[in-house]
């Protein structure tokens, strides 16, 4: 029977989130809720599978990982960005890699961007704390209020514009930047185009929402972090590697910002992670597009594929030119 392994259920969300029946009748279906140590526990996890169906950029699948699993036939991912996904090696080794759609996902994270906003300006974490200690108002820190204060945007794709929607229901200045961005696109959104360091040194609160890439990772080092006000809030709902780390912990632990912070430059974030332990965070475990919605549109369209795989007639092929191959 064939083999079919579902990673990355770190919620335990999956078995709930589609009926598996069809697929559990015609393969070995197994859950996993745990990430992989490492590259060889996944290799030695997966070495009999021949369906993966995985969650974006949890588990990467990059080619050394692939040469050592000779059994995969078909992996599945959701959304478009594959950016853990070596394409072309899955090519190579006649892996057929087929996605989801993208789901309500881009809603929720601009949802979460504003909740850790407002959560780390209100000192919301420290109240809940407070309350639960039998204190009441004693040691929780004084907030401010968004309304009035400048919220710079880095990136104003489809995330960064709701964001910026939402600063202007809150009745703020909205500036932004990206190395595309044009005046134009920014005042179709109520934003101004800024230099990057003015955006920086003038934000009261900044917001991430660029693509990992080359030219991005480390956008954010100790020279922006240092331009940025007193004070100053940093929100990273898109990527870790966005924020150099090392220069993010120097800035919290000298009290010259506060973090709110989904995502990190290793997921899950370790036991033992310095960022755990840093003073003025509000920390998330990466829940930005993880909502029921999206649940709901990614296992069953998981399923979907796995389906029409076994048919012989996949779908949602990422790499059609495998096909013509086989």
């Amino acid at each position: 029977m064939t083999k079919v392994a579902v990673l990355d259920d770190w919620q335990g969300v999956a078995r709930a989130s589609a009926d598996w029946s069809a697929l559990q009748a015609r393969a070995e279906v197994t859950f996993h809720a745990q990430a992989f140590d490492d590259e060889d526990h996944a290799a030695r996890a997966l070495a009999d599978t021949e369906i993966v169906l995985s969650m974006r950029e949890r588990t990467a699948f990059p080619a050394s990982l692939l040469a050592r699993l000779p059994k995969l036939r078909m992996l599945g991912t959701t959304s478009a960005r594959t950016a853990t996904v070596d394409m072309a090696a899955c090519t190579k080794h006649g892996v057929v890699v087929c996605n989801t759609t993208s789901g309500p996902g881009l809603h929720a994270t601009a949802e979460l961007a504003l909740g850790l906003l407002i959560a780390a300006m209100r000192h919301i974490p420290a109240g809940d704390a407070a309350i639960r200690a039998g204190r009441f108002q004693d040691g929780v820190p004084t907030g401010g209020a968004l309304h009035g204060k400048t919220l710079g945007l880095l990136g104003l794709g489809r995330i960064g514009a709701m964001v910026a929607g939402y600063g202007h229901a809150l009745g703020m200045t909205v500036l932004a930047w990206s190395q595309n961005l044009t005046a134009e696109k920014a005042a179709e959104h109520g934003a101004t185009l800024t230099p990057k360091n003015e955006l920086l040194a003038r934000a009261d609160a900044v917001s991430l929402h660029l693509v990992l890439s080359g030219r991005t990772r480390g956008i954010v080092g100790a020279a922006e972090l240092a331009l940025m006000k007193p004070g100053a809030i940093l929100i990273n709902t898109s990527r870790g590697p966005l924020v150099d780390e090392a220069a993010l912990l120097a800035a919290l632990h000298a009290g010259r910002i506060v973090a709110g912070l989904d995502v990190f430059d290793r997921e899950p974030l370790p036991a033992n992670h310095p960022l755990r332990t840093a003073p003025n965070t509000v920390l998330m475990p990466h829940l930005g597009y993880g909502v029921r919605e999206v649940w709901a549109q990614f296992y069953p369209e998981s399923v979907e594929n796995a389906l029409a795989f076994l048919d012989g007639k996949p779908v949602r092929v990422m790499n059609p030119e495998v096909l013509a191959a086989k």
